[in-house]
């Protein structure tokens, strides 16, 4: 029970966050906040400051933000509508770059605690392709074929994504024992087809190695591609739900992610609290970075689209009938809204 109400309060930090982002750029841009709530539902405490009302409601899931003119025609000076328009997309943009924000955080402290995951060339077979190119246990992998693999877990997700993709070409990064200087090498290699696997393969075993940042620059660049690897993740996520690679089935809500993080606090809880927390930690900076990425969609009712019509506004030097955007909105949340019910249905079918 403790770790569902982890999983529900996780799922509305990052919620808040975003919603904390068009808040304080709204606020900034003299946009009349009407009011910003954390958690949904009925209010539990409001208190009115200025403008604003700001509220605590029953349900901890997240916050919203309600704009003056957000959505209709307002003559307020003080209306969403009436700033100019680079005024409105720094509104817009905020939500999703606050999400990457807290993702970016949370990866400092994550790398902070538990290091990073190294690509590294374990063993190389003699007489291989990789011997022939000098390659040597030890070594770092850098890239593939051009595809960033420095983390283990790209490296898994380059092989999940494309199975029989022949290695061609290798960058790695070798440091020199005895004086601690590292150069990055190329590889060009012609694998060789194994009996024993039926594959073409260089001869090498990829494994990973995990390292302690040992300073500020390195904990920023790891902290970086922590959360690089989790926007990459949910980009190639979405590519391949619209490749039809994956299909709707594999798509999960609020009660997926919630069973998710459930999971994850009690196998980090079996190995000890410190575990639980870096558990929890991961599947925050995925979650912030899932829900970044999902609202700079083009689609019309989330963040994306409605940048979209900005975008489109500066183009042509006047507003799109506010109607005709309100009708589009409103069929796309409409439809989102059938989306949302079906993923929900589908995540109790599946966790059921």
């Amino acid at each position: 029970m403790s770790s569902i109400i982890v999983a529900i309060l996780v799922f509305g930090l990052i919620v808040l966050i975003h919603e904390l982002g068009h808040f304080l750029f709204a606020k900034k841009n003299g946009i009349t906040v009407v009011e910003f709530s954390i958690g949904m539902g009925p209010r539990l405490v409001h208190l009115k400051k200025g403008e604003t009302v700001y509220s605590i409601k029953l349900l901890p899931l997240g916050g919203s933000c309600m704009m003056l003119g957000e959505d209709e025609e307002n003559a307020d000076q003080g209306a969403f509508q009436n700033k100019s328009i680079l005024a409105r997309m720094s509104v817009i943009v905020a939500g999703p770059v606050f999400n990457f924000i807290l993702a970016f955080l949370l990866s400092l402290i994550l790398v902070g605690m538990s290091g990073y995951d190294m690509t590294y060339v374990k063993e190389v077979a003699k007489d291989s392709p990789a011997y022939g190119a000098g390659m040597q246990p030890g070594d770092k992998l850098l890239k593939i074929n051009g595809e960033k693999v420095s983390m283990y877990r790209e490296y898994i997700l380059y092989k999940v994504l494309k199975p029989d993709e022949l290695m061609n070409t290798v960058e790695f990064l070798r440091v020199d024992s005895s004086t601690g200087e590292s150069t990055v090498k190329t590889a060009s290699v012609t694998p060789k087809y194994s009996e024993e696997s039926g594959k073409y393969l260089i001869g090498i075993t990829i494994a990973p190695q995990n390292a302690k940042v040992s300073s500020v620059g390195q904990l920023i660049q790891y902290g970086y591609k922590e959360m690089e690897y989790d926007v990459k993740l949910t980009v190639k996520s979405l590519g391949m739900l619209l490749s039809g690679k994956a299909g709707m089935k594999d798509l999960s809500g609020p009660v997926g992610i919630v069973v998710m993080i459930d999971d994850s606090v009690k196998a980090g809880l079996s190995v000890s609290i410190k575990a639980a927390f870096i558990n929890v930690i991961s599947m925050c900076i995925l979650l912030s970075a899932n829900l970044g990425v999902m609202n700079l969609l083009p689609i019309p009712a989330l963040d994306g689209g409605r940048l979209l019509f900005l975008i489109i506004e500066a183009i042509r030097g006047k507003r799109m009938d506010p109607n005709k955007e309100g009708i589009v909105n409103m069929i796309s949340m409409a439809a989102l809204m059938a989306l949302m019910i079906f993923v929900v249905f589908n995540d109790i079918s599946r966790f059921t």
